[in-house]
This record gives C-alpha cells, structure tokens and sequence, in this order.
C-alpha cells in the first residue's frame, strides 16, 4: 500500500512537471522554434501517460479515460514528429501525420479499453500497438543524425540529444514490456520515475540554459557578410561572460540560422541564449556595431538574399523564394530593406551580378586563348 501511495503521488508530481513544461514551451519558445508546439504536445502525452498507467486507473470502459488513453498511445507519433522538427531542418507537419496519430490512438484505445468487450481483438491490436511504438521510437531517435553535427556543438544541444534517445529508448523498453506480457504493476515505479527525470531535465534545460565552455564556431556553410560577422574578434573591453554569450550569439545566427524564423525579436533572441534582454542588446549595438536588433538580424537576412540572387545556379528561383528563405515574412519589406542596402532592387542586382560574373568568364576566356 505504502509503494502504491508513492507511486501515485510520485505520477502527480510527474503530470505538474510536463503541464509546467508545455507552459513553459508555448510562452516561450513557439515565436522561437518551431518544435515548440509538438513539444507541448509530448509534454501532454507525457502527462497522460502518467495519468492512464496509473494504479487503480479505469482501463475497461469507453467512457471519461478514453482521451488520456488516446493522448498516451498516440505518443509515439508525436515523439517522432518532435525529434524531426528538431533535427530536420526541412520537416513540416503533414495531413497524414495526423492519420498516423489517430490510428495509434486507435490501436490503444482497443487494446486498453476493449479487452473485456473483444478480448481477442484487444490482444492482437495491443501486439500491433508495441510493435509501431517501437517502430515509431527507433524513426525518432534516427532523426537525430539529420542534425547531430550541430547539435553537439552546444551543451544544450547535447542534453536534448540525450532527452530523444532517452524518451525513445523509454517508449521500446515499455512496449517491449507489453509484448512480453510483463505485469504493468511490476514496473509502474520505475516507469514514474524515467518520466519524472525526463520532465526535470525538460524544465532544467530550457529555464536554466547552461552557457557554453567553449566558444562555437561558425559552420562552412554561412558565408557572406554573416560569415565575416562571425569571424571578427569581439571587442576586448567586454566581460568573459559577455564574450561567451557573444560567441554564442554568433553561432545561433551563422550554425543555426536563427534569423530565418518567423516571429524572432531580441526577447526571445535573449531568452534562448539565457542572457537579460538589455545585455544582448548591448551585446548587438557596442559588440558587434550595428544600430539596432532590426540592422542585425537583417544583415544575416540580406547577405543571405545577395549570395543566392547572384548564384547562376538559383536564376530560375522566384526572388519571394528567396525572399521568404532567408527569413522575411514577405517581398514588400525584403524589396524596401534591400533597396536601402544596395541600392538595386533584388532583380537588377541579380540581373548585374550574373551579368558580371559573364564578363569575367569572357575575359578569362579571351586571356586564355
């Protein structure tokens, strides 16, 4: 009686922890990072499961339990979905994500509410169900390597590396458990406690960011004035603390490309370094000189921009294309922005630069014959 009692209250303190976790991710982090919302969405599966395994928990009837049921089976779609949001930068939600979902919901709500009405049923659907929770769990985890390089250069993407293999391998030990026919009983303590960690680890890591040991280094990949922004030294009159952050800032703009996400403003800028939000911005003006938050994510935008229009190999791509793949929300203010900048609209200084880079073929031909 004693363990039951524990157990029940161990799973309550589980379910305030993913409910602070969805709070914590959907006023935070959705304007930020689009996993933030179907992180919100494990955070509620996570709360169901402990709820829907718990002791003493209806498990025979269709009636109020159905929807934590539900929410609890049809995790493993959305820990998939989630790791993919994080690791695949071209992932999308699609309509048949959500008949994925609904089918394992489906397959649960059978085999845990329907095994006195259609026991027979209720078997074979609950052997369905682990083996595409396993399935589901292994495609999580392997969304992983999709972006692995760039994780582990930050603390915090190395502990949210950790928290996917851990919630997937989680999810394979509990349906690996239910096709052995192990007792639910034998292990909802130690089922509890894998939940309560990942919800610990959760909150400690998105409201305690914990700053880099060492400065990151900008990719290959982030060339143009981005790239050269990133390689310049930062001012040697500014704090250790400050030049970390710095070199932090730097490999969110230039690694992880965070000026192409919708709705970034310099408050969810600092609450993602874990910086206040008058450090960064002195960080923006004095550290790196430019005018204002708006100049700085703009110049990563435009040199973006600039180094696809004059790319012979994009002269086909439409410029809202590139417009809205380098971050700007539409082409009346990427028009006006870079016209301030360059003094061409995008189509003339695409028309100039591929034209230049024609004469200088002709010329290097001509020198060569």
């Amino acid at each position: 009686m004693a363990m039951t009692a524990l157990e029940l209250g161990l799973r309550g303190a589980v379910v305030a922890l993913f409910l602070v976790v969805c709070a914590v991710l959907l006023l935070r982090y959705t304007a930020v990072h689009r996993a933030a919302y179907l992180g919100a969405a494990m955070g509620v599966a996570g709360a169901a499961y402990a709820i829907s395994t718990a002791p003493f928990f209806p498990a025979s009837s269709f009636g109020w339990s159905s929807p934590f049921v539900a929410f609890a089976m049809g995790s493993p779609v959305i820990f998939w979905l989630w790791a993919g949001a994080i690791f695949n930068e071209r992932f999308a939600v699609r309509p048949w994500h959500a008949a994925a979902w609904t089918l394992l919901a489906g397959l649960g709500l059978v085999s845990y509410n329907g095994w006195m009405i259609w026991p027979d049923v209720a078997r074979t659907c609950g052997r369905m169900l682990g083996l595409a929770t396993i399935a589901f769990a292994v495609l999580g985890i392997s969304q992983i390597s999709r972006g692995w390089r760039v994780a582990v250069t930050t603390a915090r993407g190395r502990i949210l590396t950790a928290l996917v293999i851990g919630i997937g391998v989680q999810m394979m030990l509990a349906a690996v458990a239910g096709l052995a026919a192990i007792p639910a009983r034998a292990i909802g303590l130690s089922g509890a406690l894998a939940l309560g960690a990942f919800g610990l680890l959760s909150i400690w890591m998105m409201l305690f960011d914990p700053p880099e040991s060492q400065p990151a280094v900008a990719g290959p990949d982030a060339g143009g004035q981005a790239g050269r922004v990133a390689a310049e030294p930062a001012p040697a009159d500014l704090s250790a603390p400050d030049r970390a952050s710095l070199h932090r800032l730097k490999h969110l703009m230039t690694t992880e490309r965070a000026y192409r996400e919708e709705g970034l403003t310099i408050g969810l800028l600092a609450a993602r370094l874990g910086i206040p939000e008058y450090r960064l911005r002195t960080l923006i003006n004095d550290g790196l000189g430019h005018r204002n938050f708006n100049a700085f994510v703009n110049r990563y935008r435009l040199d973006e921009a600039k180094a696809a229009l004059g790319d012979p190999d994009q002269a086909e791509v439409p410029v809202l294309t590139i417009a809205l793949d380098a971050g700007f929300q539409s082409l009346a203010p990427f028009n006006r922005a870079f016209k301030a900048d360059t003094g061409l609209t995008p189509s003339e200084f695409r028309r100039q630069a591929i034209a230049g880079q024609n004469a200088a073929e002709d010329v290097e031909i001509a020198r060569s014959s």
